[in-house]
């Protein structure tokens, strides 16, 4: 059973900044992103990043141009940095690790993590 914890979430103003962070497994060669379920909304795609690191990455429209993910391998972590949050990022962050790669990353995703929160005040 591979386990993914996240950490990071908090509260920030809008236009703030925070850096979320996945400790995720061990072993295995697996895609990485976060989903966010805002309150009130389902579970939606944030970012995706491939095994092999920046060069395969996928985001949704809303955060692009905000938001970056990253990884490092050798710390098994894969990153979140948002920047420029607006209230409507308020969320839980869920992480999530995924056999199949960027382009089929979906809620479907084989293990997630408890989720984070994160709130942007206005």
């Amino acid at each position: 059973q591979v386990q993914l914890v996240e950490s990071g979430g908090g509260t920030v103003q809008t236009g703030g900044s925070l850096r979320l962070s996945c400790a995720g497994p061990t072993s295995g060669a697996y895609t990485m992103g976060w989903f966010r379920r805002p309150p009130g909304k389902e579970r939606e795609f944030v970012a995706a990043i491939s095994y092999l690191g920046s060069s395969n990455t996928g985001y949704a429209d809303s955060v692009k141009g905000r938001f970056t993910i990253s990884r490092d391998n050798a710390k098994n972590t894969v990153y979140l940095q948002m920047d420029s949050l607006k209230p409507e990022d308020t969320a839980v962050y869920y992480c999530a690790a995924d056999s199949r790669g960027v382009g089929k990353f979906s809620k479907s995703a084989d293990f997630w993590g408890q989720g984070t929160l994160v709130t942007v005040s206005s």
